[in-house]
């Protein structure tokens, strides 16, 4: 499914913002069901985000409900994870997962994804 490259992140304080993009090498990723997950030393990957190929239906992980939003622009081959209200508890490498399959309310499991990036590490400051 061709390869993701993972950018924005970067040290933060709380309360500020970043945007992270995902950039797919792929064209035909138009197709694909892009995710950000994260994942924080000794924690699991956990869902942060997902959005459907052509990105009429998004869904937002419980922990970051309200403040992180996700969006696409396919013309540009980008997902785009904008953070608001960044807390030190965010703090993690964020990764994006691609799938060919639409995985509606169960985006949030890891396995399902074929195809990720090597990450980009945010640190939020308190």
């Amino acid at each position: 499914q061709g390869q993701l490259v993972e950018s924005g992140g970067g040290p933060v304080q709380a309360g500020g913002s970043l945007r992270l993009s995902c950039v797919a090498s792929d064209p035909t990723s138009i197709d694909y069901f892009i995710a950000w997950f994260r994942q924080a030393p000794g924690k699991e990957r956990e869902g942060v985000a997902g959005i459907s190929a052509i990105g009429t239906v998004s869904y937002v992980g419980d922990s970051v409900k309200g403040r992180f939003t996700i969006s696409r622009d396919n013309a540009k081959r980008t997902v785009y994870l904008q953070m608001n209200t960044l807390k030190p508890e965010d703090t993690a490498n964020y990764y994006c997962g691609a799938s060919r399959r639409f995985l509606g309310p169960s985006w949030g499991r890891a396995a399902d994804y074929t195809s990720w990036g090597q990450g980009t590490q945010v640190t939020v400051s308190s």
